[in-house]
């Protein structure tokens, strides 16, 4: 079985995208189709970063923790919200902490906003910052719009039928991707 590692990107205390990535790990290990752990980026509480993981002397234990949970994971969903038509500092922190890690790592894009558009955005920056880390981004999106009307605080959507059904096209093509990766 694949192992996903779903990245909740916002460290914001009134932070609505953690909701998402909550849903996620709920669908895709209710439905078997992976198993999923969420990495809360606002439970690591990061520094920000001065240099590149392989140039850290000494990093500490939690680094490599993350690093290695990235580096371990067979595909990534990166849930974000969008700041001002980017993504938050937080996430810039640790992709650009990392390196090898993204390498050819099939990566879904799910993107958050309070507005009607979703966090579409945000994608197109987002997109091109993890093709120069060399990830392999996935051609499917999940856009969250009026995420406070679309899921609970606990990850519960509000129409749970449509919001299952664009999950299972978005992890269905990331499923796809990581297979074709480990060939």
């Amino acid at each position: 079985m694949f192992n996903i590692a779903i990245i909740s990107a916002s460290i914001r205390t009134q932070r609505n995208s953690h909701a998402v990535a909550l849903y996620f790990r709920h669908y895709i290990e209710e439905n078997k189709m992976a198993e999923a752990q969420i990495l809360d980026l606002k439970e690591y509480n990061f520094p920000l970063f001065t240099e590149r993981l392989s140039h850290l002397k000494d990093p500490p234990a939690e680094i490599l923790e993350f690093a290695g949970r990235i580096e371990r994971s067979d595909g990534i969903i990166i849930v974000t919200p969008e700041y001002n038509g980017g993504y938050p500092a937080s996430l810039k922190n640790v992709v650009d902490l990392l390196y090898k890690e993204w390498y050819m790592k099939p990566v879904g894009i799910a993107t958050v906003s309070d507005g009607i558009f979703g966090g579409s955005q945000v994608i197109t920056s987002l997109q091109f910052v993890l093709w120069k880390m060399k990830a392999h981004v996935i051609t499917e999106r999940f856009l969250v719009p009026n995420v406070r009307k679309n899921f609970n605080e606990n990850g519960q959507p509000s129409d749970k039928e449509a919001t299952d059904k664009r999950a299972f096209v978005f992890i269905k093509e990331l499923l796809r991707c990581i297979g074709e990766n480990k060939k």
